[in-house]
């Protein structure tokens, strides 16, 4: 029995680094700039917005590109692992008519897929470091234990979404939505000084919220989140994979009879 459950891990996790490999080969074929894209990209996206928030809002951030950039990078790594999960399974549909496979295969490689993006656009993040003069700190270690939170968090709600897509296409365009307000009601542009009291008793209900405080916490001020925070964050992240696996479990043979 464990050498057949064993087995079927490697037999899934190859199929999985075989699809992130042909991905990420397939976004950056014929492009010139090719992978560096994933680095430019972040970076233009923090002039653009320091430009605009800073001279038409002067929020008073200490080092706001660094702020800026480490919050819209981290919810893009959600958004758009999320998003792209989201689609996995219609755009798979004609494998899963064709050959019998393990189907929670498509949304996880998705999730995992932006997760090499977002390590790429670490660079970014790098290179503003260094032009800020804000020195590595032993904090930095535990970024992998939050990118562990986020990669479940956002591996539950893409398993939740591509099983309701399969049945209801109006999910595609609703989460479109949701992810939009969500980006303006996490504090990812300014500070959250400025959110009412209301506004704040939302914030402690809000994953991303604490994900991104949690990252500038360890990267901007060299603050080691506490055990709460670090079971909160947990928390989210497991009753969001729990969420996603049960109703993708369940919906899963139906699937071929809607996509």
């Amino acid at each position: 029995m464990t050498t057949q459950i064993a087995t079927g891990f490697r037999r899934s996790w190859f199929t999985i680094t075989s699809l992130v490999s042909k991905d990420f080969k397939l976004k950056y074929r014929r492009s010139v700039l090719g992978v560096l894209w994933s680095v430019l990209n972040p970076l233009l996206m923090m002039l653009v917005l320091t430009a605009v928030f800073s001279t038409f809002f002067r929020f008073n951030i200490e080092y706001y590109p660094v702020y800026l950039i480490l919050g819209t990078t981290l919810f893009s790594l959600m958004s758009d692992s999320t998003t792209s999960a989201m689609n996995s399974i219609i755009d798979s549909a004609p494998l899963i008519k064709k050959i019998r496979i393990n189907k929670m295969i498509f949304p996880l490689e998705r999730v995992l897929f932006q997760l090499v993006n977002y390590a790429i656009s670490l660079i970014a993040v790098a290179v503003v470091l260094i032009v800020f003069q804000i020195p590595p700190t032993v904090n930095l270690l535990l970024l992998p234990l939050l990118l562990c939170y986020v990669v479940m968090f956002s591996a539950g709600i893409g398993l939740l979404l591509s099983s309701l897509a399969v049945f209801f296409r109006d999910v595609l365009h609703l989460w479109s939505v949701a992810v939009l307000a969500w980006t303006y009601a996490t504090p990812l542009f300014y500070p959250e000084s400025i959110l009412p009291d209301w506004m704040m008793r939302f914030e402690a209900f809000n994953p991303m919220y604490h994900y991104v405080t949690y990252l500038r916490d360890i990267v901007m001020w060299n603050t080691t989140p506490g055990l709460g925070e670090n079971l909160l964050c947990l928390g989210f992240a497991l009753v969001m994979l729990v969420i996603g696996l049960l109703v993708f479990k369940k919906t899963e043979k139906k699937f071929i009879l809607y996509v």
